[in-house]
Formats: C-alpha cells, structure tokens, sequence
C-alpha cells in the first residue's frame, strides 16, 4: 500500500532530538487576530533548522528566530527541483489541549518523498520530538475557533554548490509555521473544479505520489485556466 511504501523509506532511530538547542527571540510579533489571517502569510516567531553534510551525517537541530537564509545561488535544490515539503496541522481543542492530526503519517511520507529525490532520510521519531518542541515555543499562535489551526510546513532542500547533477552532499531542513483560517475566501463551502486532461501531474514511475516541490508550480496555469469559468 501507499503507506507501507511510505513507511519503507524510515531510518533507523537515533538521538538527534536529545541534541536540540534552542535558541528564544529577544522580540515578540503581535499575535494575529482570527479575522486578519490569510493563508500562508503571517509567520511565528521562530523555526527549526538541521543541516546535513555527507561527511558528518545530520547536526544538531537548533530552534531559532525565524530569519532569512544564505544560499548560494548555484545550490541544487534551486536548479534542479531537489526540494520537498509536508503540510501539517496543529490544533487548540475546546479543553486548550494542542493536538496535531496524525502527524505520524506525515514523517512517513516526508521521508518517502526525501528518498525519491536522492536526500538524506532523518528518524521521523527524532524530527517529530523536535516540531513538537517548536510548537511549545510558538503555542501562542495557535488560534482558537473552529476552522483555525496553526499549518506547519517541514521542507527540505539540497544545499550542494554547484551546476552539477548528482547525489547531494548538504542538504538541510526546516520548518516554519503559520496560523490559518479557511484557505479558500469564500470560507467552508463548496467550490468547482476544473478537471483538466492536458496538464499531468503523476504517470507511471513518476513523482506524482511524492510532495516534490516541482509537482506545484506547473499548476498555477491550470489554476489561472479555472478562475476564468
């Protein structure tokens, strides 16, 4: 099954959680109200970060101010689409209790979409132990309200300089969060969709069963196409 084949991507579990630094914001952003969210806009306060180097295996995880990166601009993940990504969800139940909704499933397929792009597998447990740190930091922007939630996005992306195509040999990633409301403006009600045959996303010994992050962008046309109607 789709999950068992997720699943056989899992490394073996070792201590990279128990190695976390954290490293806390001296300024605080005003919490958002529930009114003022659009998707993927606002952002908490801080993320998390674990770089990987072929040499030395994984680093410790650091928590840290969010905060733009330093890149190259010959890194592969730029050149050749070697990035994938998860979407997650965390939420504040009517008793207060932070719940995330199988976020299990999520590391399995993180994993799964890591392997197809050559990337260095992480211990989904470890990783797990680390997000779940980063919510504690950042609890407070958790909304309340049916609908809300706090969307986590974990990506990784090859970090190799360079403009040649091979296995990487850095890589790195992280995790940001935002608060949300509907994604939709027209809030939870039904909306039409466009069923189109020209524009294929997944086929046979593709990357269609993997969150690429080159499996978005060719959308957006077809997104654009559907507004007209």
């Amino acid at each position: 099954t789709k999950e068992d084949a997720f699943r056989s991507a899992r490394p073996p579990s070792t201590r990279q959680a128990s190695r976390l630094d954290v490293k806390q914001t001296s300024s605080l952003k005003p919490k958002p109200k529930n009114e003022d969210l659009v998707f993927g806009k606002t952002f908490t306060d801080h993320m998390l970060e674990i770089d990987w180097t072929a040499r030395h295996g994984w680093h410790s995880p650091v928590i840290r101010p969010l905060e733009n990166f330093s890149l190259s601009p010959a890194v592969s993940s730029l050149h050749y689409g070697m990035q994938c990504f998860e979407g997650m969800k965390a939420y504040r139940g009517m008793d207060g209790t932070i719940r995330m909704f199988r976020p299990d499933l999520n590391m399995a397929r993180f994993n799964f979409s890591m392997a197809r792009l050559s990337l260095p597998p992480f211990p989904e447990e470890s990783l797990l132990s680390c997000i779940q740190e980063l919510l504690k930091v950042d609890e407070r922007f958790i909304p309340e309200g049916e609908g809300y939630a706090l969307y986590l996005r974990p990506t990784a992306i090859a970090t190799d300089e360079g403009l040649y195509l091979t296995k990487p040999t850095s890589a790195r990633i992280f995790v940001i969060m935002t608060p949300v409301g509907p994604y939709y403006p027209t809030g939870f009600k039904p909306v039409r969709l466009l069923a189109n045959t020209e524009r294929v996303r997944a086929w046979p010994g593709g990357v269609g069963n993997a969150k690429c992050g080159g499996n978005y962008g060719p959308t957006i046309e077809s997104q654009v196409e559907a507004a007209q109607y």
